[in-house]
């Protein structure tokens, strides 16, 4: 099966709104959760209207809520000093993960997150 399958999208709307539920998961680098918010939010509202943003919003947000719980495993480890390394990288790989998720849905293809649990189907 093949990893990236492009999505059958009507516009550039509905890959904007694809591309959002993305993006916003940088809202928790500022708002604490937010990186878990900001996709729930987008998907909530959009998901009926818009099939795309169905698909890319429950992707999204089974990574965040993986990043989650990495983060709160790096905290547990701060105390054994392996926490201050691993939690620089572990906000590095999401970060860079979040962008290229995001291009890729502004592409109109579907991108899955590497390491991501499936949580939400």
């Amino acid at each position: 099966m093949e990893q990236n399958q492009e999505i059958k999208v009507v516009n550039k709307d509905d890959r904007t709104w694809a591309m959002l539920c993305h993006l916003s998961a940088l809202a928790g680098f500022i708002i604490p959760f937010g990186s878990v918010l900001g996709p729930l939010i987008i998907w909530l509202i959009k998901k009926d209207e818009m099939p795309i943003v169905d698909v890319h919003g429950k992707k999204a947000l089974n990574f965040q809520i993986t990043m989650a719980i990495a983060y709160f495993v790096c905290f547990l480890l701060i105390f054994a000093a392996v926490g201050l390394l691993l939690l620089p990288m572990v906000a590095i790989f999401s970060f860079v993960m979040v962008i290229i998720a995001s291009v890729k849905a502004n592409d109109g293809k579907e991108f899955n997150y590497p390491l991501s649990l499936n949580l939400i189907k």
